[in-house]
Parts: C-alpha cells; structure tokens; sequence
C-alpha cells in the first residue's frame, strides 16, 4: 500500500512540475501616455496554448517602457520615459502573484531612457535623447543608489531627417562572457564596447574600442548567438544587419545583408532583433511603412540566409519575444495596442498567425519571466 501511496504522489508530483513548465509570466512594459495603458502589466502565458491571462497591473509608474529582470528574478528595473524628467524604477517582484512592489526611483540622468539591463552589482540605462550612459549600483533590498557614473556621447552623423544631430543612446548590452558592455548609439552611426568592472567604485565602464557603422543607417539593437560567437546588429534607418565574428570584447564584421525588398519605398524604421535558443533562426522587426517581421537561418559560419518576411498583423512593432518554448513569436505593436502572437516551426523557422491576440495598450517590451 505504502508502495502504491509513493507512486501516486510521485505521479501527482510530476504533473505538476510539467505543469508549471507550461506556465510563465510575461511582462509588458508601456507607454501609459499618450495611450490605453495603465502602466507594467503581467501575464500568465501558457506555452501550451498560447493563452494569456491576466494577472497584474503595475500602475503609478509613467511610460515604463523598458523593463529589465534581476538575474535572480527578485526584482524588476524600469525606465521611466518622460523627457527631461525622466527616471528609472526599482521593483521587489513576486513572480507566483505577478505583482510589482515599488521600492524607489531615480533621476536616469538623461532625457528619454529607452533600454535598460541589469546584472548582480548594476542597473544600465540607455538615455536615448540625452545621448548618455548611467550606471546605478543595486542595494541588498533590491532599490537603486543614484548614478555612480554617467558616460555622455556628443557627436552625431549625416541623416538628412534630423535624426542624427546629436548623440542617440540606443542599447546597453552585456557581451555573452559579461565582460564587456555593447552600446549602441544610433545618432553617432557608432557602436562602442566598453570594458566592465562591476567591482570599480568609480570608473565602472572605461572604452575599450568604438565601431563605425556605415554613416546614416542608425545602429538600434544587437544580439549574440547563444554560444557567444557572433552578433547581429540591426539598424534602424534602413532595416539592414551587420553579422559580426564575437571574441574577447572585439566585433569583427562577416556581413550586411538587407530585410526590405529592393524596390520598397516606404519609412522602414527597423526596431528588434533576437535570435532563437537553439541558435538556428533570426528575426528581425521594421516599423515605419513596413511593419514587418523577417527570418533568416544562421550558417554555421555566422552569415545569415534569408528565410522570409511578413507582416507583423499590426502597426508599429517595437519588441518581440519567443517564449521559453520556442514554440511561439510574440510582437507588441505600440500603435494598434496589442501584441499579435504567431506559431513559430522550429524546423524552418517560419512564422504563422495564431490567431491570439493580447489587447494592452501601447506595448513596448516584453521579457518572459
């Protein structure tokens, strides 16, 4: 009988665990003005079903744009996207219930941060019309000090619509081995890395090398293989990819290659670019006139092969994210206030509507937990 009890709660045990396997939460940050948001939202998403139930919302908090997870899912970091007065938030997040406790906020020390990372020593907020880079050391409570430094860009590049007059911080990145942090800066046409020493009580971030992207195509987002040998640079004004060759802090370039067709003539604004956890597939987003979502298979040697491009379903695609499954593409499109959830083939890396929709308002960032 003993025997029988032990096997039934190990059969009850087990489900459960494949259970929770099904189970994540999403968190979306917003805009909340101007817009239907309320602020951070979170999710329960079923990778079985791709269902997505609402669990909380995070308000009080402007245009949390950009949202960033501890590594060990304690608390969440936000940027607060309000020009000048912009900030950034510090969050003690319950991951059963879903909800967000607010700990402090502080000056992000430039106007409109529009990315934002973390790792165990540090919070790094891109400030994109400011065009700096803050560094603020987290506290054992999870809140945040003020900035410990600030790393201000001052030049600029030749786009003729103005976007380029001044210094964009786009993106902060940790390279694959942690060593090293990527910015991008899209009004400078340039990509820096930085050597990092999150143990400095000073100069926590010091230049290592500055890449020159090709002059007016806006360097925006990057992501790295899952084995840290290459990356993908995506850039905004024209929709095109850098591939690189990743080692030991140093980015050397394999390819460029376009995700707009030849004779497209509309605004193409590229927005995302993030690569699926076995490594085989990479998508790319284009906003603008496009509103697209482009595929390529990755080649052993780091080129990409061009798969295809859809449309995304709505209008202004910023963030996208695969679920821990790999099963499903989630796009949340700012200007129709949803995010349009598509199957994803692990086999070909094709992209298929779903049919599911998650209505929120405004959507920017999404980061599976």
């Amino acid at each position: 009988m003993k025997k029988i009890s032990s096997l039934f709660i190990l059969t009850i045990l087990s489900g459960l665990t494949f259970a929770q396997k099904s189970n994540y939460n999403l968190i979306i940050g917003t805009y909340t003005s101007p817009g239907k948001s309320e602020g951070i939202y979170t999710y329960n998403f079923n990778s079985l079903t791709a269902a997505a139930t609402l669990k909380s919302i995070t308000k009080n908090t402007a245009n949390p744009s950009y949202v960033a997870i501890s590594p060990d899912q304690q608390f969440i970091y936000a940027v607060n996207e309000t020009g000048a007065t912009s900030t950034v938030s510090a969050f003690k997040y319950d991951a059963a219930s879903g909800n967000l406790t607010f700990l402090n906020k502080v000056d992000s020390h430039g106007a409109d941060p529009c990315f934002i990372t973390v790792d165990t020593k540090n919070v790094i907020v891109a400030n994109y019309s400011g065009g700096s880079l803050a560094v603020f050391p987290r506290k054992a409570d999870g809140s945040l000090t003020e900035a410990i430094q600030v790393i201000k860009h001052t030049g600029k590049s030749i786009d003729p619509k103005g976007r380029q007059e001044s210094a964009h911080v786009h993106m902060a990145m940790f390279t694959p081995d942690r060593k090293y942090l990527v910015v991008n800066d899209l009004g400078e046409d340039q990509t820096y890395i930085y050597n990092y020493n999150p143990a400095a009580k000073e100069k926590i971030l010091t230049v290592k090398s500055v890449l020159k992207t090709n002059a007016g195509t806006g360097p925006r987002h990057i992501t790295f293989s899952p084995d840290g040998k290459f990356a993908y640079l995506a850039h905004e004004f024209n929709g095109s990819i850098t591939a690189f060759a990743y080692t030991n802090g140093s980015l050397t370039k394999i390819q460029e290659i376009g995700t707009i067709p030849e004779n497209f003539t509309g605004r193409i604004d590229g927005a995302d670019i993030h690569i699926s956890a076995d490594g085989k597939f990479l998508y790319e987003t284009n906003r603008g006139d496009a509103n697209s979502i482009s595929a390529f298979s990755i080649l052993p040697d780091g080129k990409l092969k061009f798969i295809e491009t859809v449309s995304t379903l709505g209008k202004g695609p910023r963030n996208f994210s695969i679920d821990p499954t790999g099963k499903f593409l989630l796009i949340g499109h700012q200007y129709s206030n949803n995010v349009v959830i598509f199957n994803r083939n692990k086999i070909t890396g094709k992209l298929t509507d779903s049919g599911k929709r998650i209505d929120v308002g405004a959507p920017v960032c999404l980061v599976f937990n």
